[in-house]
């Protein structure tokens, strides 16, 4: 007998059907992997088990049976006794998700108080439990501390904490691990497996990332546009795709072998236009050639950037260095790729560069001239030739603007082009170029899908026809194959522009595929630097080799 089954599930939005009769059961003890792209209605199908679909515009048929009660009868009294006690969800970002100004302590103590009846002393000595079950350092310190003072990987150990406070018999588990490191992600995947194994609790397992489900999952369910199209154990699914899909899936991620001109998307495989054009050892040897026989566009030298911090309005002052001696070149036309955990100070690093966030020390050289303490006129010069492209590009992106209306911004302040009507000429036309149509003029940020924003970013970014693009966690949150278009599209602009990146990502595979020279950042300082695929063949440093060992690879 099935744990939890679902039959015929169908789930309308206004009269709009997002899911269209789906079944599958979810067995005691068991790790099922859901996967998909985003809209594939992965998420929306595990929220209506716990009753968390919008009530006026959803309509659900089918049933969903848990403990012979079908959940899709329940009202939301009937749902509380459940949510959290017998069926418990970890989303996907722990900072929305906790509350900012309660203690993490204080929150697993909420479910706890309410599902239990255990004294205050019991349900204290029980949260310490918990966090040490999560491997959450100092569980004291974290029973105190506020979301805000703890890391992405420790906010999500809270989460899984609190999710796993009631022993639920079923944990459903959603994109928990899409935006941490590769080294955090692959802790949260043992740690997971292995509550899984003690409590003996059945996970519902939700990603994008079928390489990440194939070292966790008993079986997989394969999503797309609201149906199954294809289920079975990971292995199978894994090593033998049937859906045309599920390969398109596999193989949208830059492989660790060999490097594609372009990376195939999901489109190219239902189309069947897939390119497999490589580039060679030899292709990249003959392009460093050229490259590297010019002189740097930008010169970093011994940059440091130091932050102080006073506990307490008397409270001694304490510094910390984010970025420690840092020094490196990067030359027209390169992609040098900046990897490194959260907290090693890349970003730190890429904001200093930018001068969004002042150095404290050391020198920035931008074709020969030192730009370390420009007047702001001059900054205001130089912010057209040194662009960024947000990893968020909503929080980016002025709700209140049309998305035309926020690229032609710059080109005003900039005072490029000799009037509007030539400036909206030249953003249709970048909109077309970034796979967009000029169509889209006046819509809102808020009614494109989180690849055509980031395109919108990308649009916006080279309006000036910047000389180097920070690309600062650019792809992390995207579906793997909207990454693929996006890397893609930045390789493709790159040719055409002559633009130079600096590529900042914890993730090694992409980093990997993007990049000329790699550096690998830890703890503010460079502790590694070479080709990119010298350093993945070739690491020197124990921490480079625990990167690389952490990227999912699949079975």
């Amino acid at each position: 007998m099935p744990l939890l089954k679902i039959e015929n599930l169908a789930i309308s939005f206004n009269g709009n059907e997002v899911i269209h009769n789906i079944s599958y059961n979810l067995n005691k003890n068991e790790i099922l992997g859901i996967v998909g792209e985003s809209g594939s209605g992965k998420s929306v199908s595990s929220l209506a088990i716990l009753g968390l679909l919008p009530q006026n515009i959803t309509k659900i048929s089918g049933s969903i049976i848990f403990e012979d009660t079908d959940l899709t009868q329940l009202n939301q009294k009937g749902f509380q006794h459940i949510r959290g006690n017998k069926i418990a969800m970890i989303f996907q970002e722990p900072m929305s998700s906790l509350n900012p100004s309660m203690r993490c302590g204080e929150q697993v103590e909420e479910i706890l108080i309410r599902h239990t009846s255990l004294s205050t002393f019991e349900v204290k000595n029980r949260v310490l439990e918990l966090f040490d079950q999560v491997k959450l350092p100092e569980p004291e310190r974290v029973y105190k501390s506020y979301p805000h003072e703890i890391s992405g990987g420790q906010k999500q150990r809270v989460m899984i904490a609190m999710a796993v406070a009631c022993e639920p018999n079923i944990l459903i588990a959603d994109e928990p691990t899409t935006a941490l490191d590769v080294t955090v992600q692959e802790e949260i995947i043992l740690l997971l497996k292995e509550l899984q194994a003690k409590t003996g609790m059945s996970i519902i397992f939700i990603t994008h990332d079928l390489a990440l489900i194939s070292q966790l999952a008993h079986r997989v369910l394969v999503m797309y546009k609201g149906d199954i199209v294809e289920q079975g154990n990971s292995e199978t699914i894994f090593n033998f795709p049937q859906h045309i899909y599920t390969k398109a899936l596999i193989n949208s991620r830059p492989s660790l072998s060999v490097r594609l001109k372009t990376l195939p998307t999901i489109q190219d495989y239902l189309n069947d236009t897939l390119s497999k054009t490589i580039i060679t050892s030899e292709d990249r040897e003959k392009k460093h050639k050229k490259l590297y026989n010019q002189e740097p566009l930008l010169e970093v030298i011994n940059l440091e950037k130091e932050y102080i911090s006073k506990s307490g309005f008397f409270g001694k002052t304490e510094t910390f260095k984010a970025v420690d001696r840092v020094s490196f070149k990067i030359y027209e036309g390169e992609t040098l790729g900046l990897v490194g955990e959260s907290g090693c100070g890349k970003s730190t690093l890429g904001n200093a560069i930018l001068q969004l966030d002042k150095a404290t020390a050391g020198t920035l050289l931008y074709k020969g001239v030192d730009i370390t303490n420009l007047s702001t006129r001059a900054m205001r010069v130089l912010r057209k030739d040194i662009q960024i492209i947000f990893q968020d590009p909503y929080a980016s992106l002025n709700p209140r603007l049309t998305i035309g209306e926020a690229i032609l911004e710059p080109m005003t302040v900039h005072k490029l082009y000799k009037n509007k009507a030539e400036r909206k000429s030249h953003v249709i036309d970048i909109l077309i170029r970034v796979g967009l149509s000029g169509k889209f003029y006046n819509r809102y940020p808020h009614e494109f899908s989180g690849g055509q924003r980031q395109r919108i970013g990308i649009a916006r970014t080279i309006a000036l026809q910047p000389k180097l693009i920070v690309c600062d966690e650019s792809v992390s949150a995207l579906d793997i194959s909207v990454q693929a278009q996006v890397l893609n599209l930045l390789n493709e602009l790159k040719d055409k522009f002559g633009f130079t990146y600096i590529f900042i990502s914890h993730d090694l595979a992409v980093v990997k595929y993007m990049s000329d020279q790699l550096i690998v950042m830890n703890k503010g300082e460079i502790i590694e630097t070479n080709d990119a695929d010298i350093i993945y063949n070739n690491p020197h440093q124990e921490y480079t080799k625990k990167l690389i060992q952490a990227i999912p690879k699949g079975l």
